[in-house]
């Protein structure tokens, strides 16, 4: 069987591409301990559901998928803008996936976090602090519940109710306090989410990290670390160095994660990212190296993946999901390219081949017969010949 993909390209061209063999990234010995690595991962929707309706997942394919990502020694960071918080995953929906995840997690010794933010809230209303804390309080509430530690998302409803920097430091140091365990805090980027402008109380991001940083040490106890998703790495590394003692930097930049992991003299990243979704068996691999001291390994694994990570997140990056989905379809993870609320057409098919072609660089296409047959399949649905 031909592993070769036609592609449409952006100047009109049809370019026929053959795949390569998939790469070799060894055996995992099990979760890497030079570092802590969470994968954000997506959720499979039910291919019969109607686009229009609420969230409807196909549970076996999303369960199965975590237990990938746990194959591999990550953790699973869930219920994250990834699976489509605030993009068609709804609140009843998002429950539930939590629940059954996290007795999966437990099922099969796996790490989990989750996800907790304020998306009950009507998306068109003018919430108060109240209405967003107990909003907060109810899904944190909830994930404690099921046992799982809790991962603070950053919450539209706050962008629109907060006035000041004090709104934020109050309503973060209440809920903080109320958790059993210690948090991990969410600061997600406007390129992710432009609704998210000005949070922490500024749009100026040297002044919004220093209200973080306060917020950080006033909760030291009760916070584990942040995930930054700002893709600046230079601007996650000043804001990493002026942690307190004991806080993790997870670093949230699908754009420049390998020398963020790495890590310099004064410290390292570890990891909460969308991307490790997509290239788990390469991040994998890469992680055992580093953990081996084997840098020279540890850049080479890594390389390849980041002109994919580049690709699938580039502007408007909110949209990434779109490949992420596209991509465990091609890999057999799902039976359809379909995802909540019809978001596979987010990306244009140019986007999408593009996609082929760097996960093949990057020897991600684990099955290449397959992979091809089901571009093809994508492609000629929208006239590709």
């Amino acid at each position: 069987m031909s592993a070769t993909v036609q592609l449409p390209r952006a100047d009109g061209r049809i370019e026929s591409y053959a795949l390569g063999p998939p790469g070799e990234f060894g055996a995992f010995a099990g979760p890497p301990s030079a570092r802590i690595a969470y994968a954000a991962a997506h959720v499979v929707a039910d291919p019969a559901a109607p686009a229009d309706g609420p969230a409807a997942l196909d549970w076996d394919a999303t369960l199965a998928y975590r237990r990938h990502l746990w194959a591999h020694g990550f953790r699973v960071a869930e219920a994250m803008d990834t699976a489509q918080r605030g993009a068609g995953l709804d609140w009843d929906a998002t429950r539930e996936l939590i629940r059954r995840a996290v007795a999966e997690a437990r099922a099969v010794g796996g790490g989990i976090a989750c996800g907790a933010g304020t998306d009950q809230l009507p998306a068109d209303a003018a919430p108060t602090l109240a209405d967003v804390r107990a909003a907060y309080e109810e899904q944190c509430a909830f994930v404690e519940g099921e046992g799982a530690q809790v991962i603070v998302m950053a919450s539209r409803a706050l962008a629109r109710a907060a006035r000041s920097a004090d709104d934020y430091r109050e309503l973060y140091g209440e809920l903080l306090r109320q958790l059993e365990r210690p948090a991990i805090l969410h600061w997600l980027g406007e390129p992710f989410d432009p609704a998210l402008r000005g949070y922490w109380g500024a749009t100026d991001l040297d002044a919004a990290a220093d209200h973080v940083v306060a917020l950080i040490e006033a909760n030291r106890n009760k916070v584990d670390g942040i995930k930054v998703s700002l893709l600046d790495a230079e601007r996650e590394i000043a804001l990493r160095r002026r942690l307190p003692d004991g806080v993790r930097m997870y670093t949230g930049d699908d754009f420049n994660y390998p020398q963020l992991i790495r890590g310099d003299a004064h410290g390292f990243s570890h990891a909460l990212l969308g991307i490790f979704d997509a290239i788990a068996p390469a991040a994998a691999a890469a992680l055992a190296a580093l953990d081996a001291g084997e840098l020279e390994r540890y850049e080479a694994l890594l390389a390849p993946t980041v002109p994919l990570s580049r690709h699938l997140f580039a502007a408007p990056t909110y949209n990434y999901k779109t490949g992420i989905v596209f991509l465990a379809w091609l890999n057999g993870h799902q039976d359809a390219f379909r995802m909540v609320g019809g978001m596979e057409t987010a990306r244009s098919l140019e986007h999408l081949a593009e996609a082929v072609v760097l996960a093949d660089r990057a020897g991600l296409l684990r099955d290449p017969e397959l992979a091809a047959v089901r571009a093809n399949e994508t492609f000629a649905a929208a006239g590709v010949t």
